[in-house]
């Protein structure tokens, strides 16, 4: 029967009388694992921002009707040219309107829908931006306000009004920051709409919308549904776009392809339309875990270089253990002890720098114009990366000596 109190106080012996080495593994150990914790809390918050800035920007799914060329040409009207192949050239888009036939079906239909959480409709407009001799291109969207609030995390991204001014004017746009700066225009003053037809429409700014992306804030603005389509004497069905959310992200890619063919429209689900970024980001993680990984190992390496010199140090004790009635399992117990030891107090020492350095970390001021809803900078405090910070303690061979 193996005398655990026994092992564990001659372990404790060994420890102590090698300080020095003791503390080196340990220390080994607690750095390997604080780097380890600040950096996997420090990079994966920041994938999570990054993920946030552009992913809540876009809906699970995007309905919308596309105008492309028609499938079937002329020449197939013609049975002598069916089995030839045949070219054809300067083949016009089919004439069709940017709106979604059916839209409000569509809507009421979605909104009964058990997977959606929230479906908004929107109007785009190419415009022009008028402010004194300023004339600048740009787009116009027309919004249900209160509902992309619900949905979306378009209220963090009003830096100044909010969405409730825009809601109770009919008259009132949400003008991207970029064009405010431009045309040196803030809330209160008025800019000028002109679409492509000529109309020119006075409107009210009611506040300033910054999404963290220039390409965005630079001709982006937002009004409410009615007064875009008044703009452009359209009816009340006219809708160009129709924004889902889903409960569950994952079922995107199937909803949007039962979408395409319920209702003979172009459905866009959230991986096709940030394929990019999402490999982007893959990419951030993988190099996130590896060095972490490496990390953790390198501490592993440090406990079995210090055990493998205590080993060689302590060849005479072996022997002596052995003269007096120890049995080789129980030599490798002590040793196997001693590294436990070190990895434990090394470990909970790693886990509270680690936490403390994350803490520092998510204090830090991080103040800039494009993102004006963050602060500091992102940490995230998953407790699972605190889990899995056990570190790899490689055990030598005690055959050999015991």
């Amino acid at each position: 029967m193996i005398n655990w109190k026994v092992i564990l106080n001659i372990a404790k012996t060994h420890l102590l009388t090698k300080l020095k080495s003791t503390v080196t593994a340990s220390l080994g150990v607690t750095f390997g694992i604080g780097a380890y914790i600040t950096l996997v809390s420090f990079m994966t918050g920041l994938n999570e921002m990054l993920d946030d800035l552009v992913l809540n920007q876009t809906p699970h799914v995007h309905i919308y009707n596309e105008i492309e060329p028609s499938k079937n040409q002329p020449i197939k009207l013609f049975p002598e040219f069916t089995n030839a192949f045949n070219v054809v050239h300067s083949i016009k888009p089919k004439r069709s309107q940017k709106k979604i036939h059916n839209a409000l079906p569509i809507l009421n239909y979605l909104k009964k829908h058990e997977n959606v959480r929230g479906a908004v409709p929107q109007l785009r407009a190419q415009i022009f931006y008028i402010s004194g001799s300023i004339e600048l291109g740009g787009n116009l969207v027309g919004v249900d306000i209160m509902e992309e609030v619900r949905l979306s995390n378009i209220k963090d991204n009003i830096i100044e009004g909010s969405p409730e001014d825009l809601n109770n004017n009919d008259n009132g746009i949400l003008l991207g920051s970029g064009l405010a700066k431009k045309m040196s225009l803030s809330i209160v003053d008025r800019v000028q709409i002109s679409t492509v037809k000529g109309g020119i429409f006075p409107l009210k700014i009611v506040g300033i919308y910054q999404s963290g992306i220039a390409e965005i804030d630079n001709i982006q603005s937002f009004a409410n549904l009615k007064t875009v389509q008044r703009i452009l004497g359209e009816v009340q069905n006219y809708i160009t776009d129709i924004n889902v959310k889903l409960y569950d992200i994952e079922k995107a890619v199937a909803m949007a392809a039962v979408l395409e063919k319920q209702f003979d429209v172009k459905a866009t689900d959230i991986k096709e339309a940030n394929a990019q970024f999402e490999t982007g980001s893959n990419i951030r993680n993988l190099i996130t875990y590896a060095v972490s990984i490496t990390l953790l190992i390198v501490a592993g390496f440090g406990i079995y270089n210090i055990l493998n010199m205590l080993i060689y140090e302590k060849m005479k004790d072996i022997a002596i253990l052995k003269a007096t009635g120890f049995s080789g399992t129980d030599v490798q117990l002590i040793f196997m002890s001693q590294a436990v030891i070190i990895g434990l107090v090394g470990g909970f020492l790693g886990l509270i720098i680690g936490y403390g350095l994350s803490v520092l970390i998510d204090n830090t001021p991080f103040e800039t114009d494009a993102l004006p809803t963050i602060t500091t900078y992102p940490v995230n405090y998953n407790p699972l990366y605190y889990l899995m910070t056990r570190p790899e303690i490689r055990l030598h061979n005690f055959k050999h000596y015991v």
